[in-house]
């Protein structure tokens, strides 16, 4: 309670209203929650409650996360709101880091800590030098189980599982679940509770919307937008690396204070990055799908897709990095291309509701012509037709969200 205090939470989001009586009963659970619900504390608040009533020897909670971006994300959270507890942690992630971090964490394994933060593949090579003693488990959390999968750690996912004690409670969190998701459940969950937090859609607080466009046309419309745009942090994504760097020099000639992220940097430069993007050392972060997942940046007030991802889902956890916590307002804006346009349907049909078009200045056209976007808009009446191609509705003018109340999550 001092920890929760100290960081200024009041009010529990409503998974962590519903999950932490259920995991302080010592049933299974499945968390089916978007981005940004506050899972991370339903399933962190019940583990250290139970490390600080037991004070048990060993490790007692393995939680497993896809990427180590999540690891240190949920670290962080432990270093919070464990903080007056005394629990103790260690995280176990690979990716271009040296030989005396593998050395902490193995001498932290084997001196012992409290909860084991790990992507399965890092911990599957500590594993298999024989010091990594689980026996004392009493708790397996998999988060962001649908990204694990979609990376291809089903492997080692079910070898740690055979390391592990039968005997112990499993908490699974994913934003969706697919086939995969539901065989791995029946066989590693025993009689779970589940709860459904608005599954694969976006926060009704994110403002939606598109513009169709050429891609040529792109980083013109991109850098208007941004210079007119009121934001306070500001997020582009794309799907590719190469993109990135392009992005950003563009941006920069501008004047725009634009910094990029992707695979291609070090463990210790994206750590760094994102601490001067938190610390608004720079506004504009530019940034593949490394980042669409378990990263929480408070504050940020737009995402812009310089283009609509390959899955529907990861439209949904890209536009989620805005509108963070239950009060907090955000606006999502897609650019989108010819070859786009089956990829804008399929993110339509996931959230089950068209998303408003604005137009292009004449400037950026001319314009693709998109017929079944058009035959649609036209059957049901909105918009104006472009002389030029293409449907485009009446403007709208883009207002800052407001701002995040202090001490809601």
């Amino acid at each position: 309670m001092d920890g929760i205090r100290s960081l200024g939470y009041k009010t529990p989001t409503p998974i962590q209203m519903q999950a932490i009586p259920v995991i302080k009963e010592g049933r299974d659970l499945i968390g089916n929650a978007q981005t940004g619900t506050g899972k991370t504390g339903a399933f962190l608040l019940p583990v250290l409650d139970y490390i600080v009533r037991t004070k048990a020897p060993g490790i007692q909670c393995l939680i497993l996360a896809p990427t180590r971006e999540l690891v240190k994300q949920i670290d962080e959270q432990i270093d919070g709101l464990g903080y007056f507890s005394g629990a103790r942690s260690v995280t176990i992630y690979g990716g271009g880091i040296g030989g005396d971090i593998w050395d902490k964490q193995k001498n932290a394994l084997q001196e012992g800590v409290d909860i084991v933060v790990a992507t399965p593949g890092r911990l599957m090579a500590h594993m298999k030098m024989g010091y990594v003693d689980f026996s004392t488990l009493t708790m397996l959390v998999l988060d962001e189980a649908d990204k694990m999968l979609d990376m291809g750690f089903l492997p080692d996912i079910e070898e740690i599982l055979r390391s592990l004690p039968a005997k112990r409670q499993n908490l699974m969190f994913s934003a969706t679940m697919p086939p995969k998701i539901e065989e791995l459940a029946r066989k590693m969950l025993d009689d779970p509770f589940q709860i459904k937090i608005q599954v694969s859609k976006p926060a009704e607080r994110i403002t939606q919307r598109i513009f169709l466009v050429n891609d040529r046309s792109k980083i013109g419309l991109l850098t208007m937008i941004l210079k007119k745009l009121d934001f306070t942090t500001l997020v582009i994504f794309t799907s590719t690396k190469a993109a990135v760097n392009d992005i950003v020099r563009s941006l920069k000639k501008e004047n725009l204070p634009a910094e990029g992220i992707s695979s291609d940097l070090d463990q210790n430069q994206r750590e760094q990055m994102v601490r001067d993007f938190k610390n608004s050392k720079f506004t504009i972060l530019v940034a593949t799908d490394v980042m669409s997942r378990g990263i929480d940046i408070d504050g940020i007030s737009h995402v812009i897709n310089f283009d609509m991802p390959p899955d529907p889902e990861d439209y949904v956890h890209r536009i989620g990095r805005t509108a963070r916590g239950s009060s907090a307002t955000g606006v999502g804006i897609s650019f989108v291309n010819e070859q786009d346009m089956g990829r804008l349907m399929n993110v339509e049909k996931l959230i089950e509701k068209p998303i408003t078009q604005l137009p292009v200045p004449p400037q950026f056209g001319p314009f693709p012509v998109y017929g079944e976007r058009k035959r649609r808009d036209d059957n049901r009446g909105g918009g104006s037709k472009n002389p030029k191609g293409g449907n485009q509705s009446k403007p709208r003018k883009f207002k800052k969200p407001a701002a995040r109340p202090m001490g809601e999550r």
